[in-house]
């Protein structure tokens, strides 16, 4: 894509559209209240929707208090609460629904606890939807702690390659074919891509509605491969800003739940075999294939802590 200078001068030169950040939460309320002081004074926010993931402790209470206390000072806070926990997509599409049908908001950021933003990345984003109207979905390059720098847009592919991408060493040992090479996105500002990581992203809420949200078939895992799909289907496009970057704290929340390295690898089974049959229309053959493979990657996830030592 071709992409103007995404420098921010001022306000003045940048009518700013409706936005609110939505942050779904789970038995973790005070990684969300750290994000949320911090982020509570950037002025791109008309609001900040918090939705509570049917929480088994005592979140919901502190999300409300947290909201008591800030709201003092605007009405800017508000508090949600999903009426079972569906998993990320479903507790994201509470906020995004909320956010688009009742507060009438033209985009949506959707923010996991555990992640550190700027307001000029948030500005820059919504320069790229105002200059490209096909844009359904934006985000930027990401910064983990344990991966490093990632540039944070990849390609989707058939069953074949997908299925290479599930498992934790052939992901690795075949990244070169799984990934865009080098050359897409050497000297350019910003590039379309097929998905982008779930950890914080921009939507615009009228396009991400068509599309019909987040698939709440799955629980935890591929909702960027599906988001993809929904937004390429629909005609939209999904863009990579190059210049900027956020933090992300490498699932804090997912595997403060899932303990088990094997426990996350299983329910990632159960949504790529859930992707694999609903949006690449797996025909029986390589839906043995898969099963088979899932059984493979149990074996590497066993030899590499047993025997090598490696956490996966």
């Amino acid at each position: 894509m071709t992409h103007e200078n995404t420098e921010t001068h001022s306000y003045h030169t940048f009518s700013l559209p409706h936005i609110s950040c939505v942050i779904l939460n789970y038995n973790d309320a005070a990684t969300v209240e750290k994000l949320v002081r911090k982020i509570y004074h950037y002025t791109v926010f008309r609001y900040i929707v918090l939705v509570d993931n049917c929480s088994s402790d005592n979140s919901l209470t502190d999300l409300k208090k947290l909201a008591e206390e800030l709201n003092q000072k605007s009405e800017k806070i508000i508090v949600l609460s999903a009426k079972k926990n569906g998993g990320y997509g479903a507790g994201n599409n509470v906020g995004i629904r909320y956010s688009y049908d009742i507060l009438h908001m033209d985009y949506v950021l959707i923010a996991n606890p555990d992640v550190d933003f700027s307001e000029q990345l948030i500005i820059k984003l919504c320069r790229m939807f105002k200059h490209h109207s096909e844009l359904g979905t934006a985000s930027a390059c990401m910064n983990d702690p344990v991966f490093g720098k990632q540039r944070n847009g990849w390609p989707l592919f058939g069953f074949w390659h997908e299925l290479a991408r599930c498992g934790p060493l052939c992901r690795r040992i075949f990244k070169p074919f799984l990934e865009y090479p080098e050359r897409y996105f050497r000297g350019k500002k910003a590039v379309y891509v097929d998905a982008v990581h779930g950890s914080l992203l921009m939507v615009d809420a009228k396009k991400m509605m068509e599309c019909g949200g987040y698939d709440e078939g799955l629980f935890l895992y591929q909702e960027e491969a599906v988001l993809g799909s929904r937004m390429k289907n629909a005609g939209y496009q999904t863009a990579l800003l190059l210049t900027d970057s956020y933090n992300h704290l490498h699932s804090t929340s997912i595997s403060r739940t899932y303990h088990n390295t094997w426990e996350r690898q299983k329910l990632r089974n159960k949504s790529c075999m859930y992707y694999y049959k609903k949006y690449l229309k797996i025909n029986p053959m390589q839906k043995i294939s898969a099963t088979v493979f899932f059984e493979i990657i149990h074996l590497e996830i066993w030899f590499c802590r047993k025997i090598l030592g490696m956490c996966l």
